[in-house]
């Protein structure tokens, strides 16, 4: 068994041709039979044969690894394989099953992916990617018009799919995490929301388009028919707002056994495509964003002179105000529900500034000078450094670290990579003082001491930029605001008195600023 393959390829090819003249002289007298195999099941057939040979491994003299495919279509294996390799092949097979028997201890093979069928599957694990062009076998159209037709096509496929995914939702995991009480109904409830409503809007709009295609395929006008449409959207300010908490009670969930072993099982099956119940239940709000999106791209490609050409930006913009709407609710929802969650060591952390804030600018990890992981929440009128924990039902907290800044005196410094702050506190806590110091940068708070200045690193300068620009947002605003509750003096400049308002280490675009 130690002979390599390559040195055995001379007697093989001797033993297979003699074979071939025995087996010649046997065909005159008794015909050899013939195994059919239906056509959907050869390429099976023939992959599996292919998969059985090492790489190494072929019939032919010159070694190569490429796969030649047979001319003619045959249902049988004797349009597959010749007669002439078929013994050789056997005994390929043989001495691979036995070089296997014996070498299994020593050097284990890797064991190959299974191939799992598709045919009984409900839900495809991939999506159609077919355009409209795919659909209609011939047109006269210009290229903006077959554009235009494109995108309206990918408006209707969007929403069939989504509402294939929605069904999808409530079909494999509500009712069964319901017969199977691995959930309580009122937990389900708050996890899906109004999920099931939102499947007959969008049926609704689906129908309508389909109306609109006819049996040529086209689509004319589309503009009436969204903005008699978009209004039903506003069922989505109530599950929006609901998504935080949701979000919150799901995560708090999975630590649960039953509950996480059942999501795995389903995110591991062919009919969610790899994703997980979550991403199913943020579709709708992903959708909700897109239409703006694609009611630019039909605008773009509209013809002049076309009816939609008046329609259309009427669309665009309430669409745009019923989104700008929902993103607003759904941030004071956000706010509220973060509001609840802090836990004051001291009364003096009870900022009224974080009792009157309405949103969330930002929120994340971020490190302090001494590589403690904090959670921060940048709100409409302050800036709350947290530690997070968990509460005895399992629910997220977050104990207030520190004390709170309010956004209309704050000053914000970036801190250039390489260089130290704190006193090159924040050399020694992450780098171990060879490395350089990244992604910082200082938050303090105008005519306050220096015990409520804080250091704070993020973790990449990604990260950084974004808590730079929410930072920078919430002080001019939140000084705009307090600007504008003071009465100015008789013939003085509201432009002079902003820009003495702010701090010369805000690090401010002051460009911003004075071309107000």
């Amino acid at each position: 068994m130690s002979t390599s393959w390559s040195h055995r390829t001379g007697e093989m090819q001797s033993t297979t041709t003699c074979d071939h003249a025995r087996k010649k002289r046997k065909q005159d007298s008794t015909p050899e039979p013939v195994i059919r195999i239906p056509e959907d099941e050869e390429e099976e057939v023939e992959q599996e044969e292919f998969e059985m040979l090492p790489e190494h491994i072929n019939d032919s003299e010159e070694p190569s690894n490429k796969r030649v495919k047979p001319v003619v279509k045959s249902n049988s294996l004797t349009g597959v394989i010749s007669p002439a390799k078929t013994p050789a092949l056997k005994r390929i097979g043989q001495s691979i099953s036995r070089s296997i028997s014996f070498r299994t201890e020593a050097r284990p093979l890797p064991t190959l992916p299974l191939r799992s069928r598709t045919k009984g599957l409900s839900f495809p694990r991939r999506r159609n990617s077919q355009c409209w062009s795919d659909t209609v076998e011939s047109h006269n159209l210009t290229g903006k018009e077959i554009k235009r037709q494109e995108v309206i096509y990918e408006l209707t496929e969007g929403e069939r799919q989504l509402i294939e995914d929605l069904s999808l939702v409530k079909k494999v995991y509500y009712e069964p995490m319901l017969k199977l009480d691995i959930m309580t109904e009122s937990e389900l409830k708050q996890i899906f929301g109004t999920l099931d409503s939102l499947i007959p809007l969008h049926e609704d709009l689906l129908s309508r388009l389909e109306r609109l295609r006819g049996s040529k395929k086209t689509v004319g006008e589309v503009a009436p028919t969204l903005m008699n449409w978009f209004p039903c959207l506003e069922a989505y300010v109530t599950y929006c707002c609901n998504q935080v908490e949701a979000k919150a009670l799901l995560d708090q969930k999975k630590h649960e056994k039953q509950v996480e072993h059942f999501l795995r099982l389903c995110q591991e099956s062919s009919f969610s495509r790899k994703l997980d119940l979550w991403n199913f239940l943020d579709l709708p709000r992903s959708r909700l964003v897109k239409y703006p999106l694609l009611l630019k791209e039909i605008q773009k490609c509209t013809p002049a002179e076309h009816p939609d050409e008046f329609t259309l930006p009427d669309a665009l913009e309430m669409i745009q105000s019923i989104v700008a709407e929902v993103n607003k609710k759904t941030g004071e929802a956000e706010c509220k529900f973060y509001r609840r969650g802090l836990t004051y060591l001291e009364d003096c952390q009870r900022l009224l500034e974080i009792q009157q804030s309405r949103f969330l600018y930002c929120h994340g990890e971020l490190k302090n000078n001494k590589g403690q992981r904090l959670h921060v929440f940048l709100f409409e009128l302050a800036l709350v450094l947290t530690r997070p924990g968990e509460d005895r039902e399992g629910g997220h907290v977050f104990q207030v670290y520190r004390q709170p800044l309010p956004n209309a005196s704050l000053n914000l410094e970036v801190i250039p990579d390489g260089e130290t702050c704190g006193g090159g506190s924040f050399r020694g806590a992450f780098t171990g003082g060879n490395d350089k110091v990244k992604n910082c940068f200082r938050v303090s708070s105008r005519g306050s001491s220096k015990a409520n200045s804080y250091s704070l690193q993020a973790n990449d300068s990604f990260s950084k930029q974004q808590w730079v620009t929410c930072l920078r947002q919430a002080m001019v605003q939140s000084r705009d605001r307090r600007a504008q509750s003071v009465v100015l003096p008789p013939h003085s400049d509201p432009t002079l008195c902003h820009i003495a308002d702010l701090s010369l280490s805000c690090d401010t675009d002051m460009a911003d600023v004075t071309g107000r």
